[in-house]
């Protein structure tokens, strides 16, 4: 990569807002980042306001109305993205127990949030019921029994769909791919157990099966998939009508949609890709003789990934001994995060553009890797790439497209205090979540 090259922020893959400045140093809505990298420490997540709100709004006109639209807070949940939801008009999916508590506590409506989770606790189901949430989405067959007696304790009707995996390989990685037999998640269309589900939904006197629910997995950039499993879901659709007398009004094809994380990377048409796949369900369901259901979707990354940044000071540089003849000498250059903030380079193999942010450079490029504190070999944010050989001790780096799942997967590894998290709109930076203390740590110990 040339100097001129690394000094330019590829656009698809860094938070609409950000500029590199004439002196050098980069911005993201007026905000220069070595200055929040100043007052808030690193490492620090930086989050684009107006660019988690534009995709929002693209989203939900590609498919026909914020109503067709769930974030899935599972990405990144904060009571202030919870606000910025509500206030863009979408509605909102939540996986667990907390995340439905913190929506809940930032006044998100009920009847807009949907309920996850391969595991249901009691105390989650109840909470669904007694604040009428309007789906629940149900996991198996226990959950389903479960969840009648606690609405009927209630004296509720509860909304649910049932997930069902229809048996769709969306070529991603194993670890996120779901929609696949020999995994944790939904019932089986393929061996009739869904219809099973459906048929004992509507036979339980306090639960009301609205939909069907499918996820085919993760970072997928064509509608084939979500097509495919349209069309299959669609039949136990035209089943359910036939043998069981009852026209399902709702069908959630899930998330999914990949994003760019590197500059060579393609950014997803959003348009074409709703486009095509309300197209595709039109055409099936007239196929299949049945109205054609409401459409839900529920993205999660391509809302929020791209938004933010984090940023880190670099510390130790070394250069290393490879013992390989075509490239004997590895550059390392050591940051004040890694794999406790951002897990995913060891868990997938992901890769991010990373970018000098407080200056601009015209160096000579050198073999080089990234990596963390922590005492794990392992603890590669960047494994091979050739980078600026002038970047050194105290220079600050941004790592882009990292709004999605870093900070929500983040770990205490070594001790490590989860980054703070600012919001910057307009010139105008705001403490999203404050850094983690050790007080904080030590607040835990049951002396």
């Amino acid at each position: 990569m040339s100097t001129t090259d690394f000094n330019t922020l590829p656009a698809h893959v860094w938070p609409r807002n950000a500029r590199r400045e004439e002196d050098g140093v980069v911005t993201i809505a007026g905000v220069p980042l070595p200055e929040l990298a100043e007052q808030f420490g690193t490492p620090l997540y930086v989050f684009d306001e107006d660019d988690f709100r534009a995709r929002c709004r693209e989203m939900a006109d590609a498919f026909g109305g914020p109503d067709h639209i769930h974030y899935a807070s599972k990405a990144f949940i904060t009571k202030r993205v919870v606000n910025w939801v509500n206030e863009e008009g979408l509605c909102l999916d939540v996986a667990s127990l907390n995340e439905c508590k913190i929506a809940l506590a930032a006044n998100f409506p009920p009847s807009r949030m949907t309920a996850h989770g391969n595991n249901k606790e009691k105390e989650y189901l109840e909470l669904c019921v007694d604040n009428g949430v309007a789906h629940v989405v149900l996991d198996n067959e226990g959950e389903l029994a479960q969840l009648n007696e606690i609405a009927a304790a209630a004296g509720r009707v509860q909304n649910v769909m049932i997930r069902v995996k229809p048996g769709v390989d969306a070529h991603t990685h194993e670890f996120i791919a779901t929609s696949h037999e020999d995994q944790k998640f939904g019932i089986s269309l393929a061996t009739g157990a869904a219809f099973d589900a459906a048929r004992a939904c509507l036979e339980a006197s306090n639960l009301n099966l609205v939909g069907l629910h499918c996820h085919v997995g993760s970072s997928v950039f064509n509608a084939e998939g979500f097509k495919l499993a349209a069309e299959r879901v669609l039949a136990l659709y035209k089943r359910i009508h036939t043998e069981l007398g009852v026209a399902l009004p709702e069908l959630d094809l899930g998330g999914g949609f990949g994003i760019p994380y590197m500059e060579y990377e393609q950014a997803l048409d959003v348009a074409s890709l709703a486009a095509d796949l309300l197209a595709a369900v039109d055409r099936t369901a007239q196929e299949l003789g049945i109205a054609a259901p409401f459409v839900l979707v529920e993205p999660g990354r391509s809302l929020v990934g791209a938004s933010a940044v984090t940023l880190y000071r670099i510390g130790t540089v070394k250069d290393v001994e490879t013992g390989k003849a075509e490239l004997p000498i590895r550059r390392y250059l050591s940051v004040d995060g890694g794999m406790s903030d951002n897990i995913r380079p060891a868990l997938y193999g992901s890769e991010y553009d990373v970018r000098l942010v407080g200056r601009e450079t015209e160096a000579t490029s050198v073999d080089s890797r990234v990596v963390g504190f922590h005492c794990e070999s392992g603890d590669i944010l960047i494994d091979e790439r050739t980078l600026p050989g002038d970047i050194t001790t105290g220079d600050l780096v941004a790592f882009a497209t990292t709004g999605a799942y870093q900070y929500m997967m983040s770990s205490r590894y070594n001790g490590a205090l989860r980054p703070a998290i600012v919001s910057v709109r307009n010139g105008d930076a705001s403490l999203m979540l404050r850094r983690e203390t050790v007080a904080d740590l030590l607040a835990l110990e049951a002396d």
